[in-house]
């Protein structure tokens, strides 16, 4: 499972101070189960984990063989929620080297012309599919890559073979997607009207790509649904994490870096800084989220952590058993200085810098908390997704602000469609 060790905040906030705030979590996390909250027409993934569709997910694992089947490459289509989701999940999950089965490449998410001309080189002569993804159809980015892959797609296939390489996650009726998904017949999936696409990995948004990627979802789904149970009880982490968050806060601590010492979590960061900067970051309030992956980051940022301005804190995921070990040989001409570490395998190494880097940063001023996870499989990963879901709605609340809508991301959308001469509806 998931533990929460704040043991190595003693010197930053006291007993009476995470009593206090526990009381605001409390009632924090009761305004999301019974929808008295703003923005509580975006809870439909409170209790996803046991209400999603059946019949939907089963047609996910159908269509992710009929991918696998018809296409060396899926290209996923997103933005947004509409794809880190997944492509964290995918590359927690997954060897660092030559993936086994499908490739799945990502796009839609940026408008680099240099990336989509290489994109088009690349898939020329493969055979591949799309999953698209955007709940209106029309943004910009992600509409962008799906016309000119379309277009592609359309010069490959005949029109009744496109039914085998094009998948549509949209809205349930109405959208630009969901027309053209009528048009051609092709199979759709649901972007739940209910949930932002920050939530909404462990929907069709996310789980088809993850399920082409070979990945069992049932587990994944089994693991959102042990820490659904887990966060029913008065006390529990996502009460726990939230309101250390906000006592931090509140005492200038406004960077939250979090943390990993494995490289295949740097996707998973990248997800979880959409979900706390996106739902937090209102009202000129809110925790800025950064994230490293140590112990690569330390010979880059560790000087700054170490003693540079002490406004930040960190969140360290600790994988407690690696999937996969190696042991240090000996070398008896011992050059490199390492003979004193012959014997000892890499993750215990690992840890150790993890231990010291928690050592020497608390000794420097930064607050440090720990999340100990038992191990990286799709069960953990499940229960991790809906942890940190439940703890930045709370956190939200905490803070005073809607943690599910978006408004200040439409400000660089409107006048960049001013400036390409978009034409008003």
């Amino acid at each position: 499972m998931i533990n929460l060790n704040l043991s190595n905040l003693g010197d930053f906030l006291t007993n009476e101070e995470l009593e206090n705030m526990m009381n605001e979590a409390k009632s924090a996390q009761k305004k999301v189960y019974d929808k008295s909250g703003d923005g509580s027409d975006y809870l439909g993934w409170v209790d996803y984990p046991f209400s999603y569709d059946k019949e939907e997910l089963s047609r996910v694992k159908k269509a992710a063989t009929t991918i696998a089947r018809s296409s060396d490459v899926l290209v996923v289509a997103g933005i947004g929620g509409s794809y880190l989701g997944a492509k964290a999940v995918i590359s927690a999950l997954t060897p660092y080297f030559e993936k086994p089965g499908l490739e799945i490449i990502f796009a839609g998410n940026t408008i680099s012309s240099t990336y989509m001309s290489n994109l088009k080189d690349y898939l020329w002569d493969k055979d591949f599919s799309v999953n698209v993804i955007s709940k209106s159809g029309t943004t910009t980015e992600t509409a962008i890559a799906f016309r000119i892959l379309f277009n592609m797609l359309k010069k490959k296939y005949m029109k009744e073979e496109l039914l085998e390489h094009v998948f549509v996650t949209t809205d349930k009726e109405k959208g630009a997607l969901k027309q053209i998904a009528d048009e051609y017949e092709f199979e759709t999936f649901v972007v739940p009207s209910d949930m932002g696409g920050r939530y909404s990995v462990l929907s069709a948004v996310g789980l088809l790509p993850i399920a082409c990627a070979g990945i069992d979802i049932d587990k994944i789904l089994k693991g959102a649904q042990a820490v659904y149970n887990d966060l029913k009880k008065d006390d529990n982490i996502a009460q726990k994490y939230a309101a250390v968050r906000n006592i931090l806060y509140k005492k200038g601590y406004d960077i939250e870096i979090l943390e990993a010492y494995e490289p295949s979590l740097v996707n998973f960061n990248e997800w979880w800084k959409q979900l706390f900067g996106e739902s937090e970051g209102k009202e000129l309030k809110g925790i800025f989220p950064a994230s490293c992956i140590f112990s690569t980051d330390l010979h880059s940022m560790g000087q700054y952590i170490q003693e540079g301005r002490r406004n930040l804190f960190e969140t360290v995921m600790e994988i407690k058993e690696p999937k996969c070990n190696i042991d240090i040989p000996f070398d008896k001409n011992n050059l490199d200085n390492l003979n004193y570490l012959s014997g000892k395998d890499l993750n215990y190494v690992n840890n150790t810098a993890l231990e010291a880097t928690i050592f020497a940063h608390k000794e420097g001023g930064v607050p440090e908390i720990k999340l100990e996870i038992d191990e990286l499989d799709e069960f953990h990963i499940g229960y991790l997704v809906y942890f940190f879901e439940m703890s930045c709605a709370i956190s939200g609340y905490i803070l005073g602000i809607n943690p599910f809508n978006q408004p200040g991301v439409e400000a660089y959308k409107s006048k960049m469609f001013e400036m390409l001469g978009k034409p008003k509806k």
